[in-house]
């Protein structure tokens, strides 16, 4: 591979961006997904092979990367398989995970009661929430 070659890649990648009407600041984090991708295969992107997406998105993984960041470097991938070096055979290795669900607080009644019972304020107009029973 020529270094005329990746500055090509590069470009295209920018117009293919700008193409889909992307933001600056996506953009940039287009880039830096981009870069990390290619500084793990230590060649350029277009000449990957699925097995070595799996071993990035492993790698990714292994590091501790959160799902955001993870989802959206693959996001990046799928971008660049479908549009500046269309390959499907590569999207179809792309597998996001799932962000674990936060479980909500929930409070119990005898919680809800103390904190109507110390409410601030006159009377009982903010004191009607409280629980009968």
């Amino acid at each position: 591979m020529t270094d005329q070659y990746v500055p090509k890649l590069r470009r295209r990648f920018l117009e293919d961006m700008r193409i889909k009407g992307l933001q600056p600041k996506t953009q940039t984090m287009y880039l830096r997904a981009m870069r990390d991708f290619t500084r793990f295969l230590g060649h350029a992107p277009d000449s990957a092979t699925p097995e070595e997406l799996r071993a990035f998105q492993l790698d990714m993984k292994e590091r501790g990367v959160g799902a955001p960041t993870f989802n959206n470097w693959l996001t990046v991938l799928s971008f660049f398989y479908a549009s500046t070096c269309p390959w499907p055979e590569m999207k179809r290795h792309i597998r996001y995970q799932r962000a674990a669900k936060k479980i909500l607080v929930v409070l119990s009644v005898e919680e809800v009661a103390r904190i109507i019972k110390v409410a601030p304020g006159p009377g009982l107009r903010y004191r009607e929430a409280r629980p009968r029973g």
